[in-house]
């Protein structure tokens, strides 16, 4: 009986494990990235015993300049690591500044995840490693602080001809609590080959909000994260027929598909939510194609928002054919938007962001007609760091 019992709780066991469908057995001792809290310096390790070459392409590295077909930008620097006697190969870091940093290692030319560090963003159709290290970024982290709810929420959309597309939607801590107090609002828009995860992912917005609101330096409010590409649903893999490679370039994007339907948008979110319905508490905000967005979504509706932002914006921009419109006559729409003009009108960009120039021109235009707007000028190109940086300055000024 007692051998029956043994051999029951054995074959038991190893049932159990069989139902687990990923184990990984095999990953060692290896710790990296490897954090020295006192230097800021990350020791990064691969075991590769057999490679003739492994190198760490991080985005704290300077960055090389590239060709593209939209210009010179610039793409994330590299390193070679160092091969031990045991076929670890290993680089230590210089001290590094405070920010959600990115990484992936490259084995004789070939791309690799580290298989020692869970922690992975996707960006498009690229997937990084990341590492978060605290001191002046310390909003991106997640803190001992009072969290706001993020769901994945789907809304009809006649104008885009879907019965449902989806988005991401932030309310703040305290929403559930109080079924009668109303909220202000920031729509939050992605750039080109995001989709409505894009800003909780790799902008880590709804840590900012929930740190900014905890600290008292931002109002609490509702973020609505919509998915900007209007031939999409949602994101990949996420509706039906939808398991194919993310791409930069999608349809309905910027021909004015989504400008036409945002206002839709707009009226489903103040009837399903406790919203301040009102351009005193209304906000819209986007990088890149979603600064694209931002410009003409609130030039072509100026009684919906009182505060815009437009972080790397892809203002010169001119589409042709049914929804072409939207793009003409801007001078006149600028000028019913700046009579009276916005609360905020806020425009951010990097000193070496292949759309400066565009801004430049853009900044000039509102210049010679005397439109008043804040400008944040900051180091680097178009990424993910800066977005975060707008995101960061640009909520505490809005609703107050």
């Amino acid at each position: 009986m007692k051998k029956l019992l043994i051999f029951m709780l054995l074959a038991m066991g190893a049932g159990m494990i069989h139902a687990q469908e990923t184990i990984a057995l095999n990953t060692g001792d290896i710790t990296s990235p490897e954090l020295n809290a006192q230097t800021r310096q990350a020791t990064f390790r691969m075991a590769a015993p057999n490679a003739q070459k492994v190198e760490l392409e991080a985005s704290f590295l300077p960055p090389m300049k590239v060709q593209t077909p939209f210009g010179e930008m610039e793409q994330t620097g590299r390193v070679t690591l160092t091969k031990g006697a045991d076929g670890v190969w290993t680089y230590t870091s210089e001290p590094l500044p405070s920010e959600m940093h990115t990484y992936s290692f490259y084995v004789d030319g070939v791309r690799m995840l580290d298989p020692n560090n869970v922690y992975q963003l996707r960006d498009i159709a690229t997937y990084t490693n990341y590492l978060l290290v605290d001191g002046e970024c310390t909003n991106y982290l997640v803190h001992n602080v009072k969290h706001g709810t993020l769901a994945k929420v789907w809304y009809p959309a006649p104008k885009l001809g879907m019965e449902e597309r989806r988005m991401t939607v932030y309310t703040p801590a305290g929403y559930e609590d109080n079924p009668t107090r109303r909220y202000p609002v920031l729509y939050l828009l992605h750039g080109a080959g995001g989709d409505e995860n894009a800003w909780t992912e790799l902008g880590r917005a709804q840590h900012i909000l929930d740190n900014l609101i905890a600290q008292g330096k931002a109002e609490p409010m509702i973020v609505v994260m919509p998915n900007g590409n209007g031939g999409q649903k949602a994101m990949p893999g996420e509706y039906e027929d939808s398991m194919y490679k993310p791409s930069f370039r999608n349809a309905k994007t910027m021909e004015g598909s989504i400008e036409v339907a945002f206002p839709d948008l707009v009226q489903w979110v103040d009837a399903h939510y406790r919203t301040l319905p009102d351009k005193q508490h209304r906000a819209i905000a986007g990088l890149s194609m979603g600064g694209f967005h931002s410009l003409y979504i609130s030039a072509n509706n100026p009684q919906l928002f009182g505060y815009v932002g437009l972080f790397s914006a892809a203002v010169n921009r001119m589409a042709q054919g049914e929804n072409g419109h939207i793009y003409e006559n801007l001078d006149q729409k600028l000028a019913a938007q700046f009579s009276p003009a916005p609360y905020l009108y806020y425009i951010a960009i990097g000193k070496t962001d292949f759309l400066y120039k565009d801004n430049v021109d853009y900044r000039q235009r509102l210049d010679q007609k005397g439109y008043k707007y804040e400008y944040l000028e900051t180091d680097g190109g178009h990424i993910w760091k800066n977005w975060r940086i707008y995101l960061n300055q640009f909520a505490p000024k809005l609703f107050k």
